[in-house]
């Protein structure tokens, strides 16, 4: 593991970087319109402390000039050190959240155990699946305290085996190289009692769908007794769980090959008969519309649409066009669960895009519920964007 360069100042020697507003920021992300550059070049992910308009603290947090986000605000409290210590105590934090209240290890070994701004620890994603750690870096100043992080991490977890990546588009965005070592093989997990192959690094995210652990289960409970299609199925968590749960047949569809094979020993692991296919969603479900098949239980739970704020009109018009299309195989009376993991949409834009849907189709969506993910991705009241995840159940009339 390489030695973290520029080490974290002291408090009396960070250098200051001024907002333009007196106001505090109301958000941990402070962009860079919002601030007065620093006089001196400032490497990217560097410790600052941050005071207003008129020379008053406001916090410290992580300075990168190169970045949309110029400042992550981690602490307003003066008294403390944004240090390797912190970093331990914030993650110890984050730890007895998911073991001691939530109790998650009764439930599954899949789970979040560290979720950015919700754990107060901007720029940092961890998941446990059995005995992997796997940590993603959106910022670099947590990249600078990787060697803290994983410390602190083999403290909870001992023996485990750690894997770390950043996406391509984020190193570029915060000016840092992030050299991922070799991702493990896929390895068994648990969840409400079923056994999956969580595959880090295949697929979309870090591997397995921890976040729609609950939704999965209730879903199934939904689906006993009807025919169930799961279209972006990833690993086929929501086909296998309805079957293992009493539905009477179900189809995963996802472009992914690879994926795929996942979720074919994800159904066999659990002895349960799930068809799999590899295709594109709009083209199967109009040669099935075509054959005149029907599902009485669909899910639709693709990947994150955008990430930039200017084209969430078209990921808006994307949603539209899957949910018209999956309305045309659901009979009257069939289940409908419908899901957004793009956080820049809105529950009320996502919500609204399901009523134009109903209108253009001439059905009736009846809301049962709104869900988000699982207790252990917490979001914090000035974060929206920490609640990613909509997932809406619906009856089709």
């Amino acid at each position: 593991m390489n030695t973290p360069i520029n080490p974290p100042a002291t408090p009396a020697e960070l250098p200051v970087i001024r907002l333009k507003s007196d106001r505090p920021p109301g958000h941990p992300w402070v962009w860079s319109a919002q601030v007065y550059k620093p006089e001196g070049r400032l490497p990217p992910g560097s410790v600052v402390e941050v005071h207003d308009a008129r020379g008053r603290f406001v916090g410290r947090g992580f300075w990168n000039g190169h970045a949309r986000i110029a400042l992550r605000l981690l602490s307003t409290d003066a008294a403390e050190t944004i240090d390797a210590e912190w970093i331990a105590a914030k993650i110890a934090r984050a730890v007895q959240l998911r073991r001691e209240l939530l109790q998650l290890d009764a439930v599954s070994d899949a789970w979040r155990v560290v979720h950015s701004e919700g754990d107060g620890l901007s720029g940092l994603i961890v998941d446990r699946y059995a005995d992997i750690l796997v940590v993603e870096y959106f910022a670099a100043g947590m990249w600078k305290f990787r060697e803290a992080i994983h410390a602190a991490l083999q403290t909870h977890f001992p023996g485990a085996r750690m894997v770390w990546f950043a996406e391509s588009h984020v190193q570029k965005q915060e000016s840092f190289d992030c050299r991922s070592g070799e991702m493990p093989a896929p390895v068994e997990v648990h969840e409400h009692g079923r056994r999956f192959h969580a595959a880090p690094g295949l697929g979309h995210k870090t591997g397995f769908f921890a976040d729609q652990r609950d939704n999965r289960q209730r879903f199934a409970q939904l689906a006993k007794g009807r025919r169930v299609l799961d279209l972006c199925c990833n690993a086929g968590g929501f086909a296998v769980h309805a079957m293992a749960a009493g539905a009477r047949e179900a189809m995963g569809v996802d472009m992914d090959a690879g994926i795929l094979e996942i979720a074919r020993a994800n159904a066999a692991a659990n002895n349960v008969d799930v068809a799999f296919e590899q295709a594109d969603i709009f083209d199967w479900v109009r040669a099935a519309v075509a054959r005149g098949e029907r599902y009485d239980a669909v899910i639709l739970d693709p990947a994150k649409l955008t990430r930039d704020r200017s084209k969430v009109m078209d990921a808006l018009k994307k949603y539209f066009a899957m949910n018209r299309m999956a309305l045309d195989i659901i009979p009257p009376g069939g289940l409908l669960l419908t899901c957004s993991c793009t956080g820049l949409v809105s529950e009320a834009d996502f919500l609204e895009m399901l009523r134009r849907v109903a209108l253009n189709a001439g059905r009736e969506i009846q809301v049962l519920d709104v869900r988000g993910a699982g207790a252990d991705h917490p979001f914090r009241t000035d974060v929206p964007e920490g609640r990613y995840l909509k997932a809406v159940f619906c009856r089709v009339e």
